[in-house]
């Protein structure tokens, strides 16, 4: 178990504010979500808080412990990091991969198989990286992130390149992680955010606008204030997995 915690945290590069005076506490047992519109400071927050990117002031810690203390060994065993974009030296294919991320800790053969059959990767483990396409590669890191079954799970927009059916067994299988681990992800889809994370932290200009359960965060007020728009809430059936909005005629 692998608790966060952020204090009074700014990030800051020449000309510009990215992070402002953040407060934030994670722990296992929920699905968290970081929204929030384009330069709000999402992908500043994840990368700090896997300890790519260092804080201006303030601190975060993992299980008490400031991040600067741990080594890149000691944080590569206990979180797992997926990335907007990742570009490799070498042309390793899907199964290479794949045990690379299990190289982090002691996972075996069984785990890696398991990991290929959960991602739908059978038919791709001898293919090259540079053969995938988009949502196969973001299925293969999220397979060679998640094989090692992190303590901690940070991902930054992992359904971009996924077709609806992946993302939403994507999800699924976050909130699923998420009941004994610490899980972090960043997304715009606010669909599928509302549906799948226990809580949601709203982010605008690098500041906190709202850090709550869901379904206080998708009611109206601050989501349609930050994003500049008017929202429609319409209660999902049960039975169906995703909504599309009907154009009026």
């Amino acid at each position: 178990m692998t608790q966060v915690c952020v204090n009074s945290l700014r990030v800051a590069v020449p000309g510009k504010t990215l992070l402002d005076d953040l407060n934030l506490e994670f722990s296992p047992g929920q699905l968290v979500g970081l929204i929030g519109p384009n330069g709000a400071g999402k992908t500043t927050l994840i990368k700090t808080l896997a300890g790519f990117q260092p804080a201006g002031t303030g601190s975060v810690t993992w299980n008490g412990r400031d991040i600067r203390q741990w080594t890149a060994r000691e944080r590569a065993a206990v979180c797992g990091y997926l990335p907007q974009h990742y570009v490799f030296a070498w042309d390793y294919n899907v199964r290479d991969l794949i045990e690379l991320g299990a190289a982090r800790v002691a996972a075996n053969e069984h785990s890696i198989a398991d990991a290929v059959r959960a991602h739908e990767l059978e038919a791709l483990v001898e293919r090259r990286w540079s053969t995938l396409s988009g949502g196969e590669r973001a299925r293969c890191l999220l397979a060679s992130v998640m094989v090692a079954a992190p303590a901690l799970l940070l991902v930054d927009e992992p359904g971009a390149s996924l077709d609806i059916r992946h993302r939403i067994d994507l999800l699924a299988r976050l909130r699923a992680t998420a009941a004994k681990a610490t899980v972090i992800v960043v997304m715009h889809d606010l669909e599928l955010a509302a549906r799948y994370c226990d809580r949601l932290v709203l982010l605008a200009n690098g500041r906190i606008a709202q850090d709550a359960p869901s379904a206080e965060v998708i009611a109206p007020g601050a989501l349609d204030a930050t994003f500049g728009v008017r929202f429609q809430r319409v209660a999902i059936r049960p039975g169906f997995d995703a909504m599309l909005g009907i154009p009026p005629s």
